[in-house]
């Protein structure tokens, strides 16, 4: 998960965009009974609405795939498709990506969008260091009227991060005004409270989207979902097994998909006694994640043991992760000094049942190595200022995601001294491996590469790996349909219809 610092508490920012205004303003078809809508829990808001910043949550990225293209976008199978862009060429040598911009495509206030657009959006995007565009040379429109971007080196996976939307070269504050080609606009924003989306009537896919309104409605935690659910007060959110287990089967379909995101017992390398490989490696030994996805999950999900989801197929490592085995436990922490155990402390955010129940069993599995785990909880911002970039903590159970459908962008968090190595990882091994792939042109030797990287981070045990979590979207029975799954933390609206 790329995370953020959380936005300011007790500010309230309110949005009507022209192009709602244009639909008839942001809510006077509220009560239109012929109005295709529906209301979604999420649990933590977007850091930003400027699809140019690469600062958000996952659930803020989530909302924004409504919002904006780019000149490609991920389909449901893990390919990448023309979005913005009609089509485009990569050199044979792997250094110029040309694209052809769609004819006739306009932004959600009407006007075109132009080469000029799609260059400021991609040389800001770079200028503001979003992972995967730190390779660009040069950005430029052609008197062809394409858009042309020149790489210092061959990159065979830049294709993956050119999915960052693209905006107004005008727009002097995306902020305020978050203006894009996607199926839907946003058309109000209450911070705390819920955040609104209109159907683009100029949408490029004719047909879609189906539902002309979704609104997005803040919840401290996915308790509160559940119970909004049962109330009827929101139509839909994404839960886990533990969850869904409660609801009445008869009254909601229960879709189900996976979260495209992993699952981890994260370890602070840096942090002792976890700065001692043997020791990181005896909780990985101590820990059952099958008995967590019993326990906490309801035995919905399968394990995983590697930092790469399965949906990336091709570059997916199975049967990686630590048997249970307390004996050899034991005895590596007693190897390492720490045959009575040691305490250790779990930061983790209260607004994440799941995690919060992984925590509660993995305190059971540690203690029969004589580990005495306690659990701190913390809010969402307290958790990100914490742990994520103040690296002030032992350990932690997260999903992290990543803003591409690329090995790459699962990985590159454990390079030595990366910002997002919020574990404090450091392989010389793992350096290695990560470079070589950088500079890797065929397809088959990037794939044995990507996954010796998966055994390096497991055999050193980086952190304990447990899942993908398979989520559920349920639904009011019979009202709902068309939710696409993807190898990515999203929920994708645009292809669901209110039956």
């Amino acid at each position: 998960m790329t995370v953020m610092t959380v936005m300011k508490k007790n500010r309230v920012l309110r949005l009507c965009l022209a192009a709602a205004l244009a639909l008839g303003g942001c809510a006077k078809t509220d009560t239109a009974p012929d109005l295709k809508e529906i209301r979604f829990g999420i649990a933590t808001e977007p850091r930003t609405l400027d699809p140019l910043s690469p600062s958000n949550t996952a659930d803020g990225r989530s909302i924004l795939f409504n919002v904006f293209e780019g000149l490609v976008k991920p389909a449901p199978d893990g390919s990448l498709v023309p979005a913005v862009a009609q089509s485009f060429t990569v050199s044979e040598e792997g250094l110029v990506y040309e694209f052809t911009l769609r004819a006739g495509l306009t932004f959600h206030d009407g006007s075109p969008v132009t080469p000029e657009d799609a260059v400021f959006s991609l040389q800001t995007a770079a200028d503001a260091q979003f992972n995967g565009l730190n390779r660009i040379a040069l950005v430029e429109t052609t008197p062809q009227k394409t858009v042309r971007v020149t790489l210092k080196e061959p990159d065979r996976e830049f294709l993956p991060y050119l999915t960052v939307g693209i905006t107004p070269r005008g727009n002097a504050d995306r902020e305020k005004n978050p203006v894009g080609t996607g199926p839907f606009m946003i058309a109000a924003y209450e911070t705390q409270r819920s955040l609104v989306l209109r159907k683009n009537p100029r949408y490029r896919q004719e047909g879609l989207p189906y539902l002309d309104k979704v609104t997005y409605v803040f919840m401290p935690d996915s308790d509160a979902q559940l119970l909004a659910l049962q109330g009827g007060s929101i139509d839909s959110a994404a839960i886990t097994g533990s969850l869904v287990e409660q609801l009445d089967r008869t009254a909601f379909d229960t879709p189900s998909h996976h979260s495209g995101a992993v699952q981890l017992v994260a370890l602070n390398n840096r942090e002792p006694p976890l700065n001692d490989l043997r020791v990181r490696q005896a909780i990985s030994y101590g820990v059952d994640t099958k008995e967590i996805i019993d326990a906490a999950f309801y035995g919905r999900g399968e394990p995983s043991g590697s930092p790469l989801i399965p949906g990336l197929r091709e570059y997916y490592e199975p049967g990686l992760g630590y048997p249970t085995d307390r004996g050899k436990a034991r005895a590596l922490l007693a190897e390492a000094g720490y045959a009575d155990g040691f305490p250790l402390e779990i930061t983790l955010a209260s607004n994440y049942r799941m995690h919060i129940n992984t925590g509660e069993v993995l305190i059971n599995q540690l203690a029969e190595l004589g580990i005495a785990a306690t659990i701190k909880l913390v809010d969402w911002g307290t958790w990100l200022s914490e742990v994520y970039y103040g690296r002030n903590y032992q350990a932690t159970i997260i999903s992290l995601d990543a803003p591409a459908v690329s090995p790459r962008a699962f990985l590159e968090r454990y390079r030595s001294g990366a910002e997002s190595n919020f574990i404090n990882f450091e392989s010389p091994r793992f350096d290695g491996i990560y470079r070589a792939v950088l500079e890797e042109a065929g397809e088959d030797r990037r794939i044995a590469l990507y996954k010796q990287a998966q055994r390096v981070l497991v055999e050193e045990a980086a952190s304990v790996y447990i899942q993908d979590i398979e989520e559920f979207v349920p639904f009011p029975k019979g009202k709902f349909s068309g939710l696409a799954d993807y190898p990515l933390y999203v929920v994708d609206f645009s292809t669901v219809r209110r039956n």
